[in-house]
């Protein structure tokens, strides 16, 4: 067989091993979203999600290439891979409920764990596309539930329901859109126009549902998909001061449209926009936690002392094992170590992308794990979610030095499929 006969072969292959695994991870996710409604049988999603896992799992397994030419990434992540299984081992439990828990939840399951193994999946034209393809599903998927839950969402009887709501649907579904802003020159203008939509719609329900970190991270992405804009086309100074004008105005109106339905429309966010739901809640985490457990952390089951405070589902906590701050809640299950080792690894990726490459793909590939530190003290990034699985897919973009010698025309062939995809994944 010829050689290009071979690469056809190889990248049908590939095709089919990544609509596999992406297919499963859908199919998980959106099970999982639809659950926070409460008005579906939980069996019936876990069913779901179980073939999810059976599509994703193995397909995972045989595309992934295990091994890394970057000697400073494989060190560290060596080190990260095995610190994590020390961390899934301490206080890991054969409990029907603790295993139920690490399987079908997304927040607080087992496989939050297995995401940074996605360094090892080739970079190629094929698997961007699956990527991008993949979010722009969840991002129909998002727009479709939210119009199916539209009365839980504008209109609750149960606050607490409609926030697990909007928050499972923006975070799983809609957020990654942000990565469709800002790599926008890759892709068409209907698509750009259709993420920019459904991120300015998270954004007002954000507000509606009075979610501040939504709020922020929402903003944030639409900011720096923003400041990506006017920096390919090199916006003149004149352009600049006019749109300074435009941001004004526009932020006069808003605070005027606020003030005038600060009662009724936008009573909630009034009414939450000063709260501290988080100080406390840190105060006992920090009054708990000793020398040990601030190094190594508790496990993957880690719990601290956290009596009287109202938790997500509107109950009263005694013991907590989730706490609303990203890089606490990489301390309490796996300590600094975990903190540090991620550090090492993501900061130089992030410097390399942002700073040192050719191409927009790098650079949001750089942003993407700059947001990823934005949110972490706002919200729990470190879920398995698509954001998450994007953090760690910029990583191996960023270290992949052949991907950030491209020029913007070679990657935007790719998209178009104007030529064989070339694996660019070894870093």
């Amino acid at each position: 067989m010829s050689e290009v006969g071979l690469e056809n072969m190889t990248n049908r292959k590939d095709s089919l091993l990544l609509n596999l695994f992406w297919l499963g991870f859908m199919i998980y996710i959106t099970s999982y979203a639809i659950s926070s409604t409460n008005q579906v049988n939980f069996v019936f999603v876990n069913v779901l999600q179980i073939i999810g896992l059976a599509l994703l799992l193995p397909s995972a397994v045989v595309i992934m290439q295990f091994r890394i030419e970057n000697k400073y990434l494989r060190t560290l992540f060596v080190l990260y891979i095995f610190w994590l299984l020390t961390v899934v081992i301490r206080g890991f439990s054969f409990d029907y409920d603790f295993l139920k828990q690490m399987l079908f939840s997304p927040m607080r399951g087992v496989l939050v764990y297995f995401i940074p193994l996605v360094v090892l999946i080739p970079l190629n034209a094929v698997f961007f596309r699956k990527l991008v393809g993949t979010i722009l599903i969840l991002g129909f998927c998002f727009l479709i539930f939210s119009v199916v839950s539209s009365r839980q969402l504008l209109f609750p009887v149960n606050y607490y329901l409609s926030q697990g709501i909007f928050e499972t649907y923006s975070q799983h579904l809609s957020l990654p859109l942000g990565f469709i802003l800002l790599t926008y020159i890759y892709h068409t203008n209907s698509r750009n126009l259709f993420a920019l939509f459904l991120m300015m719609m998270t954004f007002l329900l954000a507000v509606l549902r009075a979610r501040r970190g939504m709020i922020f991270l929402s903003f944030n992405i639409l900011f720096l998909s923003f400041i990506v804009y006017q920096w390919i086309n090199k916006t003149r100074v004149v352009r600049i001061v006019l749109l300074g004008f435009v941001i004004i105005i526009a932020a006069y109106s808003a605070m005027k449209l606020y003030e005038n339905n600060r009662k009724d429309t936008f009573s909630l966010i009034t009414e939450r926009i000063d709260d501290d739901t988080r100080s406390e809640v840190e105060t006992y985490f920090y009054r708990d936690f000793k020398i040990k457990d601030w190094i190594i952390g508790r496990g993957i089951n880690g719990q601290y002392f956290c009596p009287g405070v109202e938790d997500a589902e509107g109950g009263i906590s005694i013991y907590r094992s989730v706490i609303e701050t990203g890089f606490l809640q990489i301390i309490l299950n796996g300590g600094m170590i975990s903190l540090l080792l991620f550090m090492l690894i993501s900061i130089p990726a992030l410097v390399k992308g942002i700073f040192h490459s050719n191409n927009l793909l790098s650079k949001a590939a750089g942003i993407w794990i700059l947001l990823f530190y934005i949110y972490a003290y706002p919200g729990t990034p470190t879920i398995f979610s698509l954001n998450y699985i994007m953090v760690w897919i910029s990583i191996g973009a960023c270290y992949s030095q052949p991907l950030r010698d491209l020029s913007d025309n070679e990657i935007l062939a790719w998209f178009k499929q104007v030529k064989p995809a070339k694996n660019v994944g070894s870093w």
